[in-house]
């Protein structure tokens, strides 16, 4: 039987609409694909705590005659995932070191360059104006995505109060962190492929919450979209084996210069207090000694003593 989409972009396409088991199996396959390839319809039942019939029906559910050739399906785009480093040599093995910098760096300027161009405004503005008005703001992005997350959520706190960032390796622990979200918060997901299902599902809970959901993804296709309100696209690729997320730091770039703007007064306040706090406690001045100079700024009282002397 030939399909026309891979097995994940299948997934992604109905999860929305699945039940609640389905959801189960498909957000472990999407955390754990390298090892769902090789587990048997029972073993993928125990493994996340539901029936052996239910996963079978999993598979029907997606259009394959039964769960052996979903299995191979799976197994086949695992297979081309891990392929990856030989797609390497074939791109690039004759090129010379500054040819493939070159090459790379100028596949980054293309994505920024469509991102400038696919971008909505609109959603933009809207974005600006949510996490400002927000009472909380809740960054979550996981793999990949968490170096993303985890900066946004650092200049976000230079501007605002009550910025969290939700990271966890269970996603037990992840709706813990954001069981008090209601309609006055705002929930900024982060995902791109291979898109990580615990993401989708804090939006998920957000949205059901009536808090406002914002979305930073790649496409209006992506399964990120289904429980957003707010979506902001940044062209993202997989470069070897890395995933060129150069567009989507941009686009927070972006967003945090426009919230700088818009609350100049805010982060001078922040700004000044975090350099008295680091003034006052020393914070930098052991790591970041001027060597020019013929004396140390350090002010300890074991110094001040030995200065008496």
């Amino acid at each position: 039987m030939e399909f026309r989409i891979d097995v994940m972009s299948q997934i992604n396409e109905k999860f929305a609409k699945m039940s609640k088991g389905h959801k189960k199996i498909a957000t472990f396959i999407m955390d754990h694909y390298e090892q769902a390839a090789f587990m048997t319809a029972a073993r993928l039942g125990d493994t996340v705590g539901i029936s052996e019939s239910t996963v079978v029906r999993f598979a029907y559910a997606l259009g394959y005659e039964g769960y052996p050739e979903f299995q191979d399906a799976l197994a086949d785009w695992v297979k081309n995932k891990l392929n990856s480093v030989q797609k390497i040599g074939a791109k690039y093995g004759k090129s010379t070191q500054s040819e493939i910098l070159t090459s790379v760096l100028t596949a980054d300027m293309e994505k920024i360059s469509d991102t400038i161009e696919h971008v909505d405004p609109h959603a933009f503005e809207t974005a600006v104006d949510s996490i400002l008005g927000a009472r909380n703001v809740y960054v979550v992005g996981l793999r990949s995505c968490e170096p993303l997350a985890r900066m946004m959520q650092f200049y976000l706190n230079m501007i605002r109060a009550n910025v969290h960032l939700v990271c966890s390796s269970s996603a037990s622990e992840m709706f813990e962190q954001m069981i008090r979200v209601n309609e006055k918060d705002v929930v900024i997901g982060i995902s791109y492929p291979r898109y990580s299902m615990r993401t989708l599902k804090m939006m998920e809970f957000a949205n059901d919450r009536n808090a406002k959901v914002i979305t930073m993804t790649d496409s209006i296709h992506s399964p990120m979209c289904l429980y957003s309100s707010c979506n902001l696209m940044a062209r993202t690729d997989m470069v070897s084996i890395v995933d060129s997320l150069v567009a989507p730091l941009s686009l927070i770039n972006a967003l945090i210069v426009a919230l700088c703007l818009k609350r100049p007064n805010d982060v001078k306040k922040h700004l000044e207090s975090l350099e008295h706090v680091w003034d006052n406690y020393q914070v930098y001045q052991k790591d970041e000694i001027n060597f020019l100079d013929e004396t140390t700024l350090l002010t300890t009282p074991l110094q001040r003593e030995k200065d008496k002397k």
